[in-house]
């Protein structure tokens, strides 16, 4: 299996193949979910201080923060341009 990485800004690298879902932070029950994580120790702040603007769940039950859009994550998910693949067993 290969390993394929997306970059969600400021030189952060997630793991592409266990994203669950890419959702904007402005809704209750997202903010609920991202208190639950942080509360578990189980969050991930990758904005830097800056303003969040994309709640990326995975399947691990890791909740990761990014400063840039979930348009711009999902696009650079899409394209091979924001991916990096990475095989294993080389």
């Amino acid at each position: 299996m290969d390993i394929k990485l997306v970059n969600i800004g400021f030189g952060n690298i997630v793991n592409a193949n266990r994203i669950v879902a890419i959702v904007s932070p402005e809704s209750a029950p997202i903010k609920r979910l991202v208190q639950d994580a942080r509360d578990r120790n189980e969050l991930v702040d990758a904005t830097y201080g800056r303003r969040t603007r994309a709640v990326i769940v995975t399947d691990s039950n890791y909740i990761v923060l990014s400063a840039v859009q979930p348009e711009t994550v999902s696009n650079r998910l899409s394209s091979s341009k924001g991916i990096v693949d990475v095989s294993e067993g080389e």
